[in-house]
């Protein structure tokens, strides 16, 4: 690491932790800019990765993407192109050296446009790409989001320098060692983008039941290839990642809704209350109930002190 390098570093530590309103993950008055603060670890906590850019400048992180590992920390940054739902938590964090983060998440037109003004050509080929990847940290994406990040001291320049911003951090990004990983997301007709449909629907419909050829239709595949291409992407097949987003929606029901265990299966699109608590205890260790409470305590704990 150069010395140039670690006062970037410095700096952006510095911004994060001046403008980070909250412990845990926050808002900041740059649109699609997120701040995540830590003063202890966390987790594991599951949740749906949006596409972004993930940077930490201090402290480590492990995300669980299906069955594959992705740790990273302050020398390397995580892209997430698609929709995925992970798990991840704070390995590296405390009072006097919190976990400090920012994440950007953008779309992907932005990522095309980029693609277009900087005429960057990237084959579609016949493959598939992770929708999840790290890669070490370069200097000039580092610089960049330490401009960003330092409109927050002069927010009249936001509305202006932010989007242009913005577009050089993902140029950047698309020009990294595995940048053709993004662009095959927002790349016409690319497997991966073809995937990305299916994710989308998958999204939006989680709580109906489907059939494996309408999602194969969607993509413009075969089933085999439905199935091949998105597990490349997804690191699962649709039925697990359609399970996922499921849990991950019930468990929400549960936590902030009030509903009880029938309700909240019943509205994720279960239609046995018993198979819902089997699969939820699966994934969360606990069965429903007794997660709710768990954490509940957890957060009244957390907040005497």
């Amino acid at each position: 690491m150069t010395d140039a390098t670690s006062e970037k570093k410095s700096t952006l530590a510095e911004l994060i932790n001046k403008f980070a309103l909250r412990e845990g993950i926050g808002e900041t008055n740059i649109p699609s800019l997120f701040f995540i603060h830590h003063t202890s670890t966390y987790g594991p906590v599951h949740r749906v990765y949006k596409p972004s850019v993930c940077i930490i400048v201090q402290g480590e992180k492990e995300i669980l993407l299906g069955q594959e590992r992705f740790l990273y920390g302050p020398n390397h940054y995580l892209v997430a192109s698609v929709d995925l739902p992970v798990s991840g938590q704070i390995l590296e964090a405390s009072g006097s050296a919190p976990y400090l983060a920012m994440k950007l998440e953008f779309t992907p037109a932005e990522i095309m446009e980029v693609i277009e003004e900087a005429a960057i050509q990237f084959v579609s080929g016949d493959d598939s790409k992770r929708g999840m990847y790290v890669n070490e940290i370069e200097a000039p994406i580092l610089d960049v989001a330490v401009r960003l990040t330092s409109l927050l001291e002069k927010p009249e320049d936001i509305s202006v320098l932010a989007p242009l911003i913005k577009k050089e951090i993902l140029y950047r990004v698309l020009q990294g060692k595995h940048g053709s990983a993004l662009a095959q997301m927002a790349v016409q007709g690319s497997y991966t983008q073809r995937i990305r449909y299916v994710i989308d629907h998958i999204r939006n419909h989680y709580d109906h039941s489907f059939r494996i050829e309408e999602l194969a239709e969607i993509a413009g595949m075969s089933v085999s290839s439905l199935h091949r291409h998105f597990k490349e992407v997804t690191a699962m097949s649709p039925i697990q990642f359609q399970k996922q987003i499921r849990l991950q929606e019930a468990r929400q029901l549960l936590l902030y809704e009030d509903a009880d265990t029938t309700d909240a299966a019943l509205q994720v699109g279960y239609e046995s209350v018993s198979q819902f608590s089997r699969e939820y205890a699966r994934m969360y260790g606990f069965p429903p109930r007794t997660d709710v409470n768990r954490l509940k305590e957890d957060w009244m704990e957390s907040v005497e002190e």
